[in-house]
């Protein structure tokens, strides 16, 4: 997948130091001045907190629940500015939105997850911000859809947005799961691959759910390499009107933050760096015997194909399906190996050699 974007690194944003990790907090909604500008004064006591964001317009599932304050809340964050020094952060879901945020001074805006997957809304996003230098991050879509996260970033590239960054939030499933939005680690690590200069950003928040399960992800995170960290804070999270089970206290989010291990991304010891080349020259080779072996499976697979063809077999035996699971996932609990790894390693073999097969009986027929 090519993707190409025209980006600023964090350090060049101006209004946020460039060193990592970025921590980004404030309340899910603002719900009145006292209680936002309460919550950024502690925020910003001990210096780990580097934006604050909070909620003014919140999309929500139903519409009864709480919704936001809306603009008039902006003259709050411009309060709680004034008084911490902390730039400010708000979503934004329309153009009207955009207009409010930029009248009201927002230092940096947010596209959520309900937005960012609906490329219309976007596009018109995108184009009330033309001409406008401002950060934008954006939140992956809902769905764990790569493209459209990437999409939605180049829309807003190609409108001149080049202060951009990526937020981490995890995706809806109906898997269930100790948390609320699955964090499926693999697409914001292919969109490092893809996009190696776009700062990302995760939300544990909204990926956990419940502040029990805030450092664990966070610590994860960091030891991605991301870049920075988006975590709920406010000054009661009991009485808080949305999210309340995903929020901390300041002095909760301070102690987890100075708890949290950062880890370098390199290092310039030599010893240390031949080591590692070694080390990486044995996986290379591993993965090169993975490939041979898989190639030759493979072969196997194409003569079971036309065998099946020959004698108008079905290509899916469900007994054999079980018999492979269950004897991999006792040979790979033997070798240290998950059970979660070994059913997706075979459930990705499984697939292809179906492919094979139904490309070998469609030769036949033809």
């Amino acid at each position: 997948m090519e993707v190409n974007l025209d980006i600023q690194s964090l350090s060049s944003w101006g209004i946020i130091p460039g060193e990592r990790p970025l921590v980004i907090s404030g309340p899910c909604s603002a719900e009145s001045e006292e209680q936002l500008v309460s919550t950024a004064k502690l925020l910003s006591r001990e210096k780990k907190v580097n934006v604050l964001r909070a909620g003014v317009w919140k999309p929500r599932t139903r519409p009864n629940s709480f919704e936001g304050i809306g603009a008039p809340a902006l003259e709050w964050l411009n309060t709680a500015k004034q008084e911490t020094g902390l730039p400010t952060a708000v979503e934004v879901a329309n153009a009207y939105h955009i207009e409010e945020c930029l009248k009201a001074g927002v230092d940096i805006l947010w596209i959520g997850a309900r937005t960012t997957v609906n490329p219309f809304t976007v596009q018109e996003i995108a184009d009330a911000l033309k001409g406008v230098d401002i950060p934008v991050m954006v939140k992956n879509p809902i769905n764990p859809d790569l493209a459209l996260w990437m999409g939605a970033m180049e829309r807003l590239n190609q409108s001149g947005i080049k202060k951009l960054a990526a937020i981490h939030r995890g995706f809806s499933t109906f898997e269930k799961s100790k948390f609320r939005n699955l964090p499926m680690w693999n697409l914001p690590i292919e969109l490092r691959r893809l996009v190696p200069e776009l700062p990302i950003i995760c939300d544990p928040s909204h990926i956990c759910g419940n502040r029990e399960l805030l450092f664990e992800v966070s610590q994860k995170a960091l030891d991605l390499n991301f870049n920075g960290l988006m975590i709920e804070s406010h000054i009661n999270p009991a009485k808080a009107l949305s999210d309340a089970a995903q929020q901390l206290t300041p002095d909760a989010l301070t102690e987890m933050l100075t708890a949290l291990a950062l880890r370098e991304p390199t290092t310039t010891d030599a010893s240390f760096l031949h080591t590692l080349e070694e080390l990486r020259t044995d996986i290379d080779q591993i993965d090169n015997e993975i490939i041979n072996i898989m190639g030759r499976r493979m072969q196997i697979v194409e003569k079971i194909g036309a065998f099946k063809a020959d004698k108008n077999i079905t290509i899916l035996q469900t007994k054999r399906w079980d018999d492979i699971v269950k004897s991999r996932l006792q040979r790979g609990g033997d070798k240290g190996l998950t059970e979660k790894f070994i059913v997706k390693m075979f459930e990705a073999i499984h697939q292809e050699s179906i492919r094979k097969q139904t490309e070998v009986m469609n030769a036949k027929k033809a």
